[in-house]
């Protein structure tokens, strides 16, 4: 438990004894209000949304936002300082709440240091190519600077995730807006000239609260040289941040550490992420053709193992391909990756994901572990955390891992999916639904967002919303036997089962199409038709497929908990019953 004191303004806050003073002299506070100003100041400089605040305050009780807003309304006015206590508490619109002011921790023995975050975005780099034919480059430079940021000192600098910093690609909006928006402190922007193997580029350091620019530079180099560039404005930006890098960082980033890249290989490994972003089918399978080209250029390159592994992991997860066969070939590229780049956080996120979706469950948390503090700026990577966390029954903990990959990249709608199926697993609808829905004002065409929405509206009993959803899901997904499989759900629980039968015998017909065993064991069980819904999932089982990690918390599933071959079942994917 921390029972440190902070002192901010003329402020000193008690946090074991929830006591505030202001120069000497005791601040009365109602419990919850104290409680509401120590979540704020230790997470200082830090978004809190209005889910983990009423999560923290209220954790055992269904309470309306207006009791939060109500609170933060008490508590700006006994800071008392600026127009309704904004010099401490930022609102942040349709996200939460941040604390501004300068912060530090004192007493208990604790060093007298700030415990001020900055939290940075590297908006993309302009492509002053010729052509939007190279945008690929420049938004994978943008990438690679982003992982190199995030891995300098998380406790010290947050870096907002690709995802979200390409919502604001050759945005007129001013870095006060962009600031205001993503939260944060700091903006790093630049721009990529490429001619054959030379390229150019500039970066420059912007401070948001008086947009004054830090630090500029500008670098020629070989393509060949361009990790060299990437180690040189991290260590300049850790210097005008003032960041003090610990001895590995210094040694990492060294001038001699950088290793020179075959070009060819390097550009094909951007081209390959380049298409893995879209999230397609094709484009997930071009990208693999990509990162093997990358390869055959320079077998060495260790993140192109690791776009190969993601790319089947996804392949599988998505029921595009049978899982068995994809997930040898992923697991096998990830180990690849770590074996030839042991510090590459990617690698072991990228190998635990696959493991987690195998079940091959003994160690496997060490290698989440490891990969987020190789790589704590990796969004996915904390949900990919918190599903395992999900399969272990740890709800809180899988709630507050997911929720910290939302932090790191807020406007990235699979994000918001991703966070919206961990509360939807955990039964927490209406948490859920405020998720998927600000993934949907990002991009509205998101169709795993639509259909977890579907999913979500079944269990609040909104059989025709979630029909809608399910069909706008068939509709962006270009007709998924996924989304398929949820429209036909939704159709038998609002009571249309010709037309769900009319479905599952059309995803039963489409032989040229791989259709999930386990999305058509969930349509069975909405229904409580147990052994349609166990003879599915018997053959999901026999397939390895990767949604089975979700079984024992799925809601679809609830009225087979009790059946002794549902049991079984669970005991052979892993768990005890």
């Amino acid at each position: 438990m921390d029972s440190g004191q902070y002192e901010f303004g003329a402020y000193r806050l008690d946090v074991q004894g929830r006591i505030l003073f202001k120069e000497g002299n005791h601040v009365a506070l109602p419990p919850k209000v104290a409680e509401l100003l120590v979540a704020l100041v230790q997470a200082a400089g830090r978004v809190l949304t209005r889910e983990q605040l009423l999560q923290s305050l209220w954790p055992d009780t269904v309470v309306e936002e207006g009791s939060l807003t109500s609170h933060i309304s008490m508590l700006r006015k006994a800071l008392g300082n600026g127009p309704q206590g904004q010099d401490f508490i930022e609102t942040l619109p349709k996200r939460g709440y941040r604390f501004v002011a300068s912060v530090k921790r004192v007493g208990s023995g604790a060093p007298d240091q700030g415990v001020d975050r900055a939290m940075l975005v590297v908006l993309p780099f302009e492509n002053f190519t010729a052509g939007e034919r190279y945008d690929y480059f420049s938004d994978g430079l943008t990438e690679e600077m982003i992982t190199e940021l995030a891995r300098l000192s998380p406790e010290r600098l947050g870096v907002i995730a690709r995802t979200s910093a390409m919502q604001f690609k050759s945005t007129p909006k001013s870095t006060a807006q962009i600031g205001s928006e993503l939260g944060v402190s700091h903006v790093l922007e630049g721009s990529v000239r490429r001619a054959g193997e030379r390229v150019r580029i500039t970066a420059q350091l912007i401070r948001v609260s008086d947009e004054s620019h830090l630090w500029a530079e500008s670098y020629e180099r070989g393509l060949h040289d361009v990790l060299e560039v990437q180690a040189e404005v991290a260590r300049a930006v850790a210097r005008e941040i003032q960041i003090k890098l610990t001895p590995h960082e210094r040694q990492r980033l060294g001038p001699d550490k950088t290793r020179s890249i075959n070009p060819q290989a390097y550009e094909l490994y951007l081209r390959g992420r380049h298409f893995w972003y879209r999230r397609t089918e094709d484009g997930i399978r071009r990208s693999i053709e990509c990162f093997e080209e990358a390869l055959r250029h320079d077998p060495s390159l260790a993140a192109a193992y690791d776009g190969i592994s993601d790319a089947h992991t996804m392949l599988a997860c998505r029921g595009m391909t049978p899982a068995v066969e994809s997930f040898h070939k992923a697991k096998a590229a990830a180990r690849q990756a770590v074996r030839m780049q042991p510090e590459l956080g990617e690698g072991y996120a990228s190998l635990a994901h696959v493991r987690l979706h195998d079940w091959d469950w003994v160690g496997l948390e060490s290698e989440f572990r490891r990969a987020v503090e190789l790589d704590p700026g990796y969004a996915i990577a904390h949900y990919w955390y918190a599903e395992y966390l999900m399969a272990m029954g740890r709800t809180r903990e899988a709630l507050g891992r997911v929720q910290h990959s939302w932090e790191l990249d807020p406007l990235n709608s699979v994000i918001n999916a991703s966070v919206g199926m961990i509360h939807y697993l955990a039964h927490d609808y209406d948490g859920a639904l405020a998720a998927l829905r600000r993934g949907l004002e990002v991009d509205p065409t998101h169709y795993v967002s639509h259909l977890r929405v579907g999913l979500v509206c079944l269990q609040k009993k909104l059989a025709n919303e979630a029909v809608d959803a399910m069909r706008q899901a068939v509709l962006h997904s270009g007709g998924s036997t996924e989304a398929m499989a949820g429209l036909a759900q939704a159709q038998a629980v609002a009571g249309d089962k010709p037309a769900m039968e009319r479905i599952v015998k059309e995803l039963g017909d489409s032989g040229h199409r791989y259709v999930s065993p386990y999305n058509v064991a969930r349509v069975y069980g909405a229904i409580d038709d147990k052994q349609r819904a166990l003879e599915w999932l018997e053959k999901a089982y026999q397939e390895h497929n990767p949604d089975l990690i979700e079984l024992t918390r799925e809601p679809s599933f609830e009225s087979l908990r009790s059946d002794a071959k549902f049991r079984e079942l669970v005991e052979r994917i892993g768990w005890r019953a």
